[in-house]
């Protein structure tokens, strides 16, 4: 990505925690806003980073935020380039349903999100992968799951030993997108 972009980085207490201090360094000109009650001025930024965090503890407020996501979307619509993380990618999904309700998010990736109890699971490890003549590392900690079948990936992820994992990167326009925390943004 590189520091020659103007980057908006989400960011909130739980939602869109989960920042590196070395990954907002080499992003160089950042702003921040709250998803759960800003509304982003996205007019010449160069990137949204969605950082991961747990959007299910605060869906109320996200699903309230209708401008919001409604900017984000026609960001992604209009190209802007994104880059989401987890919760972050979570965000971007159709809903979030959760044992209460489900709550609609920004619409942007055609899928939801299960943060039901009964679906919890937990996926964790490093993770790793290549795309675009780039490798990518980070790691993966999170309980929510896709609702029904998990995506298709647009390439193979492999944990620390190498073994394939069915963790989807996903791509769409601009939007690069997976419950991967990446070190090398």
């Amino acid at each position: 990505m590189g520091t020659s972009v103007k980057t908006l980085i989400a960011r909130s207490r739980e939602s869109f925690s989960f920042l590196y201090q070395e990954t907002i360094d080499r992003l160089g000109d950042v702003t921040f806003f709250n998803p759960e009650r800003d509304v982003p001025d996205l007019s010449g930024i160069g990137l949204l980073y969605l950082p991961g965090g747990y959007p299910e503890k605060h869906l109320e407020a996200l699903a309230a935020n209708e401008a919001c996501r409604k900017a984000v979307k026609a960001f992604a619509e209009q190209g802007g380039q994104i880059v989401a993380e987890c919760g972050g990618m979570m965000y971007l999904c159709q809903s979030i349903v959760t044992d209460e309700d489900e709550f609609p998010m920004c619409n942007v990736l055609p899928y939801s999100i299960t943060a039901r109890t009964s679906d919890r699971k937990l996926s964790l490890g490093y993770r790793r992968f290549m795309l675009d003549g780039r490798e990518y590392r980070g790691h993966e900690f999170h309980y929510t799951q896709f609702l029904g079948e998990t995506p298709t990936s647009v390439v193979q992820v492999f944990n620390a030993k190498g073994e394939p994992v069915n963790t989807p990167v996903l791509r769409h326009k601009n939007v690069l997108a997976s419950y991967t925390h990446l070190y090398n943004l």
